[in-house]
């Protein structure tokens, strides 16, 4: 049996595909999927371009590492919370096409049973299969073969492999073959009849990207630069939204995703702090929830983290409307998301997160105390707010009116996070 969700997500995508063909989109990516922001795992950020298999057996780019992983997600319950594509990031393939078919090669070493097996076993596995591939001359990392003059045989090649999401990235490209590059190889996945989830770096390469353009053609989109394992890194990214969010919202929504690069969680660098931080942000703005780790060593702190089901349920919710800073000092942001439920008033839910910035003159790495009134927020339903701490699910706070105060205490370079619950009409 389909579940409820299962079931309404369908009919949304049902629905959107009828709609978009209706007012003549049908030229656009429009393929019903990524209704909400894709779950899974990625090896980059922390496996990077590891190809040495002798020395490095464990780390290294290989079929090995992804059959581990396939099981450990399933295993390890990431799968059952919603992590179900697994994406092979650039180091994958051979430095040279087949000599006959012009077809894209494996590494033969690295990847003795071939893409299609591999895929094979991930699909075995309850999950979804996710390749890379660049839409230049070559790939960023590795320098294997890119797509250019290749792009219907490589969506074909990727479609026979049983690929469920293709991520293209930009280099060894002039900006006019990225811009009519991008469009031309969603298009060509389109052709090959297979619905494959679309992710371009295309904006990441200009200086000036036409989001509008660029959600006709992507499923997500890569605006960031490539995240590290560090505070740092989550921070500059936050701020990279927050200074563009005008854009980056105008055109974001279902089957449409603003991707800020992977969750870092559970490698070496990153505090406990910053953990909560990072996925409290990534999920109010819908942003695509990719791990990068070693799934074997998460402690068990960071994988409590990444499998609360209450935050899970905020950065996938249904209503699929992207949040933003709405506050931002030196020394705190609060960040902001409408959600469901919405009540008969037509006012929404949110979920709110405090983040302390630090910087304080007298014990700069302190907790601090912050304190707003709702209604200052844009929380202004006379029915008031339950309020709940996603980061312990059990913990109610109780009713709060839009003339309230909300106080909280949040960790240096950390985050409280809440859902407040708009109140029905009596």
């Amino acid at each position: 049996m389909m579940s409820t969700e299962r079931l309404a997500h369908l009919l949304l995508a049902l629905i959107w595909i009828w709609f978009c063909s209706a007012v003549g989109y049908a030229d656009g990516l429009e393929n019903g999927l990524a209704r909400t922001p894709p779950m899974g795992w990625m090896p980059f950020e922390r496996f990077q371009c590891t190809v040495d298999c002798v020395h490095y057996p464990r780390d290294c780019i290989s079929e090995s590492l992804f059959k581990r992983t396939a099981d450990l997600l399933v295993s390890e319950g990431y799968a059952a919370m919603g992590f179900q594509y697994l994406i092979i990031d650039d180091c994958w393939m051979e430095s040279f096409r087949d000599t006959i078919t012009q077809k894209l090669l494996p590494d033969r070493e690295r990847f003795p049973s071939g893409m299609a097996a591999l895929s094979h076993y991930i699909h075995g596995r309850g999950l979804k299969f996710g390749i890379y591939h660049d839409v230049g001359r070559k790939t960023c990392m590795f320098g294997g073969p890119g797509a250019l003059g290749h792009f219907q045989l490589d969506a074909q090649t990727f479609a026979d492999w049983g690929a469920d999401y293709v991520k293209l990235d930009g280099c060894y490209a002039t900006g006019y073959e990225r811009d009519t590059g991008y469009p031309a190889f969603g298009k060509a996945m389109n052709r090959t009849g297979r619905q494959m989830v679309y992710s371009c770096s295309w904006p990441f390469y200009k200086e000036k990207p036409d989001y509008r353009l660029i959600a006709k053609h992507c499923n997500l989109w890569r605006f960031a630069t490539d995240i590290k394992d560090s505070y740092t890194s989550v921070f500059e990214i936050m701020e990279l939204y927050r200074r563009n969010q005008q854009q980056l919202l105008a055109h974001a929504g279902p089957g449409r995703w603003n991707d800020p690069d992977m969750l870092v969680l559970g490698n070496f660098h990153l505090s406990y702090d910053a953990s909560r931080l990072q996925l409290a942000i990534w999920s109010v703005i819908a942003a695509p929830l990719i791990m990068t780790n070693d799934l074997e060593t998460v402690r068990p702190e960071i994988k409590q983290l990444l499998q609360n089901r209450e935050i899970i349920a905020i950065n996938q919710d249904l209503l699929g409307i992207p949040g933003r800073c709405v506050r931002t000092s030196k020394h705190f942001q609060v960040w902001l998301r409408p959600v469901t439920p919405v009540n008969d008033l037509g006012r929404h839910s949110f979920a709110v997160a405090f983040v302390n910035r630090g910087n304080f003159s007298h014990c700069p790495l302190c907790p601090r105390q912050f304190q707003v009134v709702l209604e200052h927020l844009g929380l202004d339903s006379p029915t008031g707010y339950y309020v709940v701490d996603l980061f312990k699910s059990s913990r109610h706070l109780g009713m709060f009116k839009p003339n309230d105060a909300f106080s909280t205490r949040i960790n240096p370079e950390g985050v409280t996070f809440y859902k407040f619950t708009v109140a029905p009409l009596l």
